[in-house]
């Protein structure tokens, strides 16, 4: 089996205290937030699981009523650990800005009902993200009253890899455009925040040809906009059923049937010649499909990054299913 040249979680990744994950839609992104979330918050940890863009894909994962705009606790972890979850609204994160920054708590509930809210990020396109970031933030960076920080890790449901380095630079972006006051105070922490040793984005990939390229596209787009990758996150990989030896010659269509037929005789199986013809058939398309597999591996080893692995799951994803993914994570080193 061919592997990315670092696999494993790192002493790197499990100093990092925010965690955005990303991939091509339909990769299974969100799924494998969540999972990481569950992951990093055994040994008594409690981490918060942030989502971004309005889906709800976090309650439905954990059959849960919609999330609202506060964090509440949507699963317990083994060993004492608590995940909790947030669905930041754009227009509550609006709201709470004003109150925090410019003192407007009631002014800001006159201007949603003016519509004046809508008509801002609808001017300002890039202010909907800055709002997201630096609510992302305020959660990393909150402390008790011992001075610890409230999480131990945050899981940021990021937008997919077309969008992703958008999102996450749009700050130092609007950084430019403010020269003073609070705004320019926010944007210089989570531009400070965003490109620390403190965040990593991990990219969620299939082994296929469309997902691989996008993620090593995305994490050449990451590191020009000086943003860190941190892990590859291989979902839905299904052990391959041949030997590696016969990989090679089954994906060219050699498959000696008169073989197959008397390695079956031997086991006590005599089959009808249409079904092993059908047999015959379901081998060479297995094997080219691991042949695929093996490339795609090659072709992710370009990014040099660290590499999990997480197995398909053939009955969907419930929370049986998340905490299962969870553990194959853990096994793989997976820790704050």
């Amino acid at each position: 089996m061919v592997t990315t040249s670092h696999a494993g979680w790192t002493d790197e990744l499990a100093r990092a205290r925010l965690h955005f994950v990303t991939g091509k839609g339909g990769t299974g992104k969100t799924t494998l937030a969540a999972a990481l979330g569950l992951a990093l918050a055994r040994e008594g940890r409690r981490v918060l699981l942030i989502e971004v863009e309005g889906r709800q894909g976090i309650a439905q994962l954990f059959d849960t009523e919609p999330l609202p705009y506060a964090e509440q606790r949507i699963a317990a972890v083994p060993g004492g650990g608590e995940l909790r979850a947030l669905h930041i609204d754009v227009e509550a994160a609006l709201l709470e800005y004003f109150e925090m920054f410019y003192n407007l708590g009631f002014a800001g509930r006159t201007l949603r009902r003016m519509g004046a809210i809508e008509f801002a990020t609808t001017l300002a396109p890039g202010l909907r993200d800055v709002l997201l970031t630096g609510k992302i933030k305020e959660c990393v960076g909150r402390t008790e009253s011992d001075g610890r920080h409230t999480y131990d890790a945050v899981v940021v449901d990021s937008p997919p890899t077309g969008r992703v380095v958008k999102f996450l630079d749009v700050t130092k972006a609007l950084t430019d455009l403010a020269k003073t006051g609070p705004i320019r105070g926010q944007a210089d922490g989570v531009v400070k925040l965003l490109h620390s040793g403190e965040t990593v984005i991990h990219l969620a990939t299939l082994l296929e040809e469309m997902p691989v390229r996008e993620t090593v596209e995305a994490v050449a787009e990451l590191d020009g906009a000086d943003l860190r990758p941190g892990a590859v996150l291989v979902n839905r990989v299904r052990p391959p059923r041949l030997p590696a030896r016969s990989v090679t010659a089954a994906a060219d269509g050699r498959v000696d049937a008169s073989r197959v037929r008397t390695g079956l005789a031997s086991a006590g199986l005599k089959l009808p010649e249409d079904t092993l013809d059908a047999l015959v058939e379901e081998t060479v398309e297995h094997a080219v499909r691991v042949a695929a597999e093996q490339r795609a591996r090659e072709q992710l080893a370009e990014a040099d990054l660290p590499t999990l692995e997480l197995p398909d799951l053939t009955d969907g994803v419930d929370v049986a299913a998340l905490y299962d993914l969870a553990e194959a994570l853990t096994d793989q080193g997976v820790r704050v």
